[in-house]
């Protein structure tokens, strides 16, 4: 941790003095990215370009920088699958609630990107869509209580 700045002292004078101690303390040596240049800015939006190349080469999720109007419909697309694995109802409709929460948020928000076509879905229809995939030959019953009773 730094110490504070010493009154009458100038800002530069005194980051320039707290750089010059940590390099004669060895404090830049052998760092991670060392040697290694920058990616090359492209343009206005530079920092969302490096952003998202580092997301394609699997370090960050790409779904992060969409906006709501992008991310929130590709949730929905991929609730089922999701919903497939959940075994309790009462998660079911969390899940459900938490996302039409988000739908409503992003409508009452200014919007960036696209508009948002989606609607909050009906969680009851959405639980019994649930049910019916889970009673099918070969699929789990559905858990209608938490516990393991």
């Amino acid at each position: 941790m730094t110490n504070r700045k010493p009154p009458g002292t100038s800002f530069r004078f005194w980051v320039d003095r707290q750089i010059s101690d940590a390099q004669s303390r060895g404090d830049f040596e052998d760092l991670p990215g060392m040697g290694k240049p920058l990616p090359p800015p492209t343009g206005r939006d530079a920092a969302t370009d490096w952003a998202l190349r580092r997301a394609r080469e699997g370090d960050l999720d790409v779904q992060a920088f969409l906006p709501p109007s992008l991310a929130l419909p590709r949730e929905i697309q991929d609730l089922p699958a999701k919903l497939a694995n959940v075994h309790a109802e009462r998660q079911i409709r969390e899940i459900v609630e938490d996302l039409n929460e988000r739908i409503r948020q992003a409508h009452r928000l200014p919007q960036e990107g696209p508009p948002l076509r989606a609607g909050p879905l009906d969680v009851e229809e959405v639980v019994a869509n649930w049910r019916n995939e889970r009673s099918r030959p070969g699929a789990r019953a559905p858990a209608t209580l938490d516990g393991p009773w």
